[in-house]
């Protein structure tokens, strides 16, 4: 019915999943009922890898690291897929594309799999098709999956809440406070990673551990989870052993507080919401009877003629 051989999805066989997962970014409504369908059928397939948030600010050396450890991850015998989340996104493809060619080792690694940002402008925007993209990659066998944010405003808290872990690269710099991080976006990291610790930067890293290990004992986190505070550096590919293994230890202890699946399952609740959210607006915004209605009442609320709850209980009352 969708085209779709799963057998060969299944697989791993990486023109399936791409065609697989062009169909879900499809802004057609006949193709998204098709991907829906695909996805019903592969849900019992998903859910067995492990999904990783990466951000930070420009020149932090993003795709370096995801490059780095990436080829890391493979060489332990992973296989490893890289999405994005880019809202700023363009129609055709998004600025990630760029990556793909400055991950060019990665991307030909055969258990590798790299994807560029899908554009905006659907029922739940960028992070709608992420998602269901990164149910595809489990279907066809990725045990890792790195999801970086791209561009600036909502992308870290939308990463955030599709991730088992959530990781901020930051710059050797002790003396810049946040590095323009906003507090809320630290209190939502697992991990902070001070990248580019190398050469003559080594102790400055160094100090920047201690500064951000003290600042985060301020913040709030999860009980069984104390966020680290790591030194690496993707150039000279150091310390990534530890990074993966400070990450297996998050999902050790997350499991014994029967926390790992919890979160996923609050995750899935929370995107139903957010759905139900954006169908109802959807809903309302193609019904001809609210297009004729909304600005009359608008008129009147804004004249004092009646209340803002009077009004939209008769928008709601059309559908």
């Amino acid at each position: 019915m969708t085209g779709i051989d799963l057998d060969l999805l299944r697989r791993g066989d990486r023109r399936t999943l791409a065609k697989a997962i062009t169909l879900v970014e499809s802004k057609l409504d006949s193709h998204r009922d098709q991907a829906q369908i695909l996805l019903q059928s592969l849900l019992a397939d998903t859910g067995n890898s492990l999904r990783i948030g990466i951000t930070g600010s420009p020149g932090v050396g993003k795709s370096t690291f995801i490059e780095t450890f990436g080829l890391y991850l493979i060489d332990a015998g992973r296989k490893v897929a890289v999405l994005a989340v880019d809202p700023s996104s363009p129609l055709k493809g998004g600025s990630i594309l760029a990556d793909k060619t400055r991950m060019e080792e990665l991307s030909r690694q055969p258990a590798a799999f790299i994807r560029p940002s899908p554009s905006a402008g659907t029922l739940g925007g960028v992070a709608q098709k992420t998602r269901e993209t990164m149910l595809l990659c489990e279907a066809a066998g990725y045990d890792v999956i790195l999801v970086e944010t791209v561009g600036v405003g909502q992308s870290e808290y939308e990463v955030a809440g599709m991730v088992d872990f959530f990781m901020v690269l930051m710059l050797p710099n002790a003396g810049d406070e946040l590095q323009g991080i906003k507090k809320g976006i630290m209190e939502l990291a697992d991990a902070l990673l001070i990248n580019k610790a190398d050469g003559e930067s080594v102790q400055l890293a160094e100090q920047t551990r201690h500064h951000f290990e003290s600042a985060m004992l301020l913040l709030h986190h999860a009980e069984f989870w104390a966020p680290r505070v790591m030194t690496c550096s993707a150039q000279e590919k150091t310390n990534l052993g530890a990074v993966w293994q400070m990450i297996c230890d998050y999902q050790a202890a997350a499991i014994a507080a029967d926390s790992f699946h919890a979160k996923r399952s609050e995750q899935s609740r929370q995107w139903l919401h957010t759905l139900l959210q954006e169908m109802l607006a959807l809903k309302l915004s193609q019904n001809p009877d609210v297009g004729e209605q909304l600005p009359l009442l608008e008129d009147k609320v804004v004249a004092g003629q009646t209340t803002p709850y009077t009004a939209a209980k008769k928008i709601i009352d059309l559908l």
